[in-house]
């Protein structure tokens, strides 16, 4: 059998680390081959754009040049990793996926949702997670604990109404397609978030 498609998602300091450890965790608990990727990155060369989108650029990033960047990532972590993963029955957990491009690209750089939706169809086709766990926080605390860590990634200097926007962003994706997302209060004591965590993966 396939193998199931995991992503975890939320904006800046929502603790996607600690619980993807978590997660890995319980996974290898039950035996469960698996595999813990990243987007943008999950390859060598996927890597090389996550550089080019992550880091402080000198020249103005053109929205729609960052969403292309984006995708052609996309493309090759599919191709390299995620699908002959899944086709031999790993799981996959990865950090973001087309949900962070829906929230952060869409509505975080205004362009829209149509546009993410025609490139998502041309990389993906019918791929989809099996599961995804959107860890939401309050912009305002996410980017505190985010600044607590140290040095700032280029979105993470982003203002506050950027992510109060890809916050939205990633509600209403959830309340759209319920059978599909899990959303987990991540201001909730650690323990409390990873029992929603349990949860969401048992159903699964």
């Amino acid at each position: 059998m396939p193998g199931r498609f995991i992503t975890i998602e939320g904006g800046e300091g929502v603790g996607k680390t600690t619980n993807i450890t978590y997660i890995r965790e319980w996974l290898q608990s039950r035996g469960i081959p698996h595999l813990v990727t990243r987007e943008p990155g999950g390859t060598p060369y996927a890597e090389k754009i996550r550089g080019l989108l992550l880091e402080h650029q000198e020249e103005r990033v053109d929205a729609v040049a960052e969403l292309l960047l984006i995708f052609a990532s996309r493309a090759q972590h599919l191709a390299r990793c995620i699908r002959p993963a899944l086709a031999r029955g790993t799981w996959v957990v990865c950090d973001r996926f087309t949900d962070a491009t829906y929230a952060y690209q869409g509505a975080g750089r205004q362009l829209g949702m149509d546009k993410v939706a025609t490139l998502e169809q041309m990389v993906q086709g019918d791929l989809r997670p099996d599961l995804t766990l959107v860890l939401d926080i309050d912009p305002r605390e996410g980017l505190r604990r985010a600044r607590a860590r140290g040095d700032l990634d280029r979105f993470e200097t982003e203002q506050l109404a950027f992510f109060e926007s890809v916050r939205r962003a990633y509600l209403e994706l959830a309340a759209a397609h319920p059978d599909r997302y899990a959303v987990i209060d991540a201001a909730q004591p650690l323990d409390e978030v990873q029992r929603a965590i349990a949860g969401a993966l048992e159903a699964l």
